[in-house]
């Protein structure tokens, strides 16, 4: 019988879908509350208990922290709600009946592709507008109401935009800030006007003094609009136009982690032209689009595992697979990241090794059941 004539095709689409659904939402919850059990309740308690912190404070970094959370599960749970949907299609032999129509296997994952796709391109979304407003809102309710600013004053790779109007006026990268001595290393100033970068200085070291910055031992170029950069002059010591206290820059800056994708990437642009070791910058760029496309490979390989087993699995067997796959493609991420940032391997095939590897195994468990 050829496909094209089976009349339940979109029926059998929303069947399968239909499987899919509860286990989804139920991997969502269980791991969400393992993350949550595990990490952030006991950070709350030891808050509350040893430091005193008010129960609406704690609240507020819990929610914070949440849909970071939320977004690490979404790839585990693709795994467990295919897995587990297909297995028991599989246990119930309507795999069996399926094929007997002359339905492939290929064509049963059709309708769990797109709905994982979909999955991935709204956590790579989720990942580039809520996660990074959250985390650097659960950074700085930490550092500055919780920790009372007790943290280390040193920070590395500083990167701060300062926009007017919603037009990129300029860009400041610092090397290295050290906001209890009000002293910065490796100054490089981008200077834009209408979205064009015309001016670039550049400084070894800068200091705070009688409530201003200075900037020392520095050039400042100019840039054409056929893109030829020019010396325009030297300079030994100069005032650095920036209102900001040393505690107030350090509150303004972000951390490449906890940047979004499109934030990175015009991080990483900035630090290029400081000349600075860019490869862990750039690994983290591609774990960043990488890991949310995961939920396809997750999905995929669980419906292809899952409808491999001839025998029927519980839930709780389903959940310790799952668990088993998650922990070795996390083992397989770290390993291929600390290669890539030690520059043994390059960025992107770190940071998209992982997806191939189990993507090619998704492959494998799907021909055994064709």
């Amino acid at each position: 019988m050829r496909i094209k004539s089976f009349p339940g095709l979109r029926i059998l689409d929303r069947f399968v879908l239909r499987e899919m659904t509860g286990p989804f939402v139920f991997g969502i919850l269980i791991f969400t509350l393992i993350f949550v059990a595990g990490d952030l309740l006991f950070q709350a308690a030891k808050l509350i208990i040893e430091r005193g912190v008010a129960l609406g404070v704690v609240v507020r970094l819990f929610l914070y922290r949440l849909p970071e959370v939320v977004a690490l599960t979404l790839p585990m749970s693709c795994l467990l709600s295919t897995l587990l949907g297909m297995t028991r299609l599989s246990g119930n032999s309507e795999l069996i009946a399926l094929k007997s129509l002359g339905v492939p296997f290929s064509r049963i994952l059709r309708p769990v592709a797109l709905a994982s796709f979909f999955i991935a391109a709204g956590a790579l979304l989720f990942n580039e507008t809520v996660v990074p407003f959250t985390t650097q809102a659960a950074e700085n309710l930490m550092k500055y109401e919780i920790m009372k600013n007790q943290a280390s004053a040193l920070q590395e790779k500083v990167f701060l935009r300062d926009e007017s109007e919603g037009e990129l006026r300029r860009v400041i990268y610092l090397d290295r800030l050290d906001a209890g001595t009000g002293t910065m290393r490796g100054v490089m100033l981008h200077e834009f006007e209408r979205g064009r970068l015309v001016r670039t200085s550049l400084a070894r070291d800068g200091a705070w003094k009688n409530g201003e910055w200075w900037i020392e031992d520095g050039q400042v170029f100019e840039v054409t609009e056929k893109g030829e950069v020019r010396l325009l002059f030297r300079f030994e010591r100069q005032k650095l136009a920036l209102n900001l206290s040393p505690e107030q820059l350090q509150r303004s800056s972000r951390r490449p982690v906890d940047m979004s994708a499109r934030e990175l990437w015009s991080y990483i642009e900035q630090a290029r032209m400081a000349g600075t070791n860019l490869s862990q910058l750039w690994v983290l760029f591609h774990l960043k689009l990488a890991v949310p496309w995961a939920c396809i490979i997750m999905a995929v390989l669980g419906a292809s595992f899952g409808a491999s087993q001839r025998g029927r699995s519980g839930s709780s067997v389903g959940f310790g697979i799952s668990v088993v796959i998650v922990f070795a493609y996390y083992v397989v991420m770290s390993l291929c990241r600390a290669l890539g940032e030690a520059g043994t391997i390059p960025p992107a095939l770190a940071a998209w090794t992982p997806n191939g590897v189990f993507f090619t195994m998704g492959l494998f468990f799907s021909r055994r059941v064709d």
